[in-house]
């Protein structure tokens, strides 16, 4: 009986759930596929296929303008992923192994960039360091995108945290290992399944980052999604669509390659 109550509340049960769902599916994927497929065109139409080419990835690879974009979104995505991940290891640790207190209120400080619109965040951090006088450019993207991936890579690194045994730094505990040797040892080998989770997710959120990106770039520090988007005030080209296939591709694999992480068993 209860097995069919559960079943009766399964909301994939629901009478259309399966047709909406993929309704729901096509409509958020299909422009992507015809953006990929575009990407081919041995023309320059974005409406008529022409053939099929390679020659507008060769043109973003020879384009020495998104050469320079890809340099410095890998480099501050590296940079902020890095320090973002740090950051929410230690707030995870503290977070689940100590007692906090107003627990409540300091989980909703860690996930506030996720709960905000981030145009908001966006322009309250342009405001905040125009007031204390740091120009725009490379280190305010570092800071910003810092800030801005720390409640992802924390999301990851909780949960990995939380489905831990206690017991076993409880136990080493007992034989005498201080506090950096367990954590070096037992918490930290552990704990990097969803450490590496973490920080492959805010590695491809700070790559992927336009808003807050195009609030404090400067001159010399333009992203490549900035750029993509300076690429369509002279419209969409194949070329646009070759350098946002790659993006979209370079998403996926990191995205695919957090799940599967994450999900390893300790």
């Amino acid at each position: 009986m209860a097995l069919l109550d559960a079943r009766h509340k399964d909301i994939r049960n629901l009478p259309g759930f399966g047709l909406t769902a993929t309704l729901a599916v096509a409509l958020l994927y299909a422009p992507i596929l015809f953006l990929m497929l575009y990407s081919f065109n041995a023309g320059r139409s974005i409406s008529r296929l022409d053939g099929l080419s390679l020659r507008w990835y060769q043109a973003v690879v020879a384009n020495p303008e998104i050469q320079r974009a890809a340099l410095n979104s890998l480099l501050l995505a590296l940079i902020a992923a890095s320090l973002a991940t740090v950051m929410a290891t230690a707030a995870a640790l503290a977070m689940v192994r100590m007692r906090v207190r107003r627990k409540a209120g300091a989980y909703a400080v860690l996930n506030f960039p996720l709960m905000v619109p981030e145009i908001v965040t966006a322009i309250a951090t342009l405001i905040f360091f125009s007031t204390i006088g740091l120009g725009l450019g490379f280190p305010a993207l570092v800071i910003a995108h810092t800030t801005f991936c720390i409640p992802f890579a924390y999301l990851p690194i909780a949960a990995r945290l939380t489905a831990m045994d206690p017991e076993l730094e409880a136990a080493a505990a007992d034989l005498y290992a201080r506090p950096w040797r367990r954590f070096a040892l037992i918490t930290l080998p552990l704990l990097s399944p969803g450490v590496a989770s973490g920080w492959l997710l805010a590695f491809i959120v700070s790559l992927d980052d336009f808003i807050i990106s195009s609030m404090l770039s400067g001159p010399g520090s333009t992203t490549l999604p900035v750029h993509i988007y300076s690429m369509l005030r002279l419209g969409i080209t194949p070329e646009v669509n070759a350098v946002s296939t790659l993006m979209v591709a370079a998403s996926t694999l990191v995205v695919v390659a957090s799940g599967l992480i994450g999900r390893r068993k300790s």
